[in-house]
This record gives C-alpha cells, sequence and structure tokens, in this order.
C-alpha cells in the first residue's frame, strides 16, 4: 500500500508541450507507480492532445467544462462536468477543450502511453466552431 498526499503548496504545475496542440497544464497526483499515472490536466479553450494510445487504458474524469474525445475513425464526441471516458487498451484517440471552453479532467493512465501525430485543426471541432 502506498499513500499520496495531496499536492504540496510548493509544487509546481507542469506545462505541456510537444505532445499538445495549445496551451496545457498538468499537475500529478500521483506519480507513476506500477505503470499507473494520475494528473490533473487543464486545457485552455482549442487545446488538445496529439493522437496516442495506452497500453492497458485510460479513465477520464471531466471535472470542469466541456471538450471532445474521439476515437480513430470514429465521430468526435462531446463531453462535460461529469462524464466519465473509459479508453480501451490501445485504443488511438485523442481529447481536448471546446472552442469556447477550458476543460479539466483526471486523466488515469494505465502502461506505456505512446504518442502519435497532431490532430488536424481541421479534424478538430474547437478548431472550427
Amino acid at each position: 500500500m502506498k499513500v499520496f498526499h495531496a499536492r504540496g503548496q510548493d509544487a509546481l504545475s507542469e506545462e505541456r508541450g510537444p505532445t499538445f496542440t495549445g496551451t496545457v497544464w498538468a499537475d500529478p497526483i500521483m506519480p507513476a507507480t506500477d505503470k499507473v499515472t494520475i494528473n490533473n490536466v487543464f486545457f485552455s479553450p482549442g487545446a488538445r492532445t496529439f493522437w496516442h494510445t495506452h497500453e492497458h487504458g485510460q479513465v477520464l474524469n471531466v471535472v470542469a467544462g466541456c471538450g471532445w474525445v474521439c476515437k480513430a475513425g470514429e465521430a468526435p464526441q462531446q463531453i462535460r462536468t461529469g462524464d466519465i471516458v473509459w479508453i480501451a487498451p490501445h485504443e488511438r484517440h485523442w481529447h481536448g477543450a471546446a472552442a469556447g471552453s477550458y476543460m479539466v479532467h483526471t486523466a488515469t493512465s494505465l502502461g506505456v502511453t505512446s504518442w502519435e501525430e497532431e490532430v488536424a485543426n481541421k479534424d478538430y471541432p474547437a478548431a472550427s466552431a
């Protein structure tokens, strides 16, 4: 058993960069432990992840705002405060904020994350809204 206490007052938020479009910040909740990571992630309006997969899946708990999530080959789905998203192992996907809203989610990532290419503006609903 491991206990992870709340984020310390001196802890710094981490600006995310090379695998995100737009301004995205993360606050680690639990450091990588047994191939599981948990982060609170703040997406500014229109910001999003690149395409990616997770070795054993991912759970997103939307805690504020609204945005989009998309599985490869399917239409994007809107997500908002209170929604839970299960992303299956090796399912290629992206997620991020809507054009007119920020979005904060708690992301529980299981196993290795494999990052791919950027989501094109033409394929992102927030870019054209």
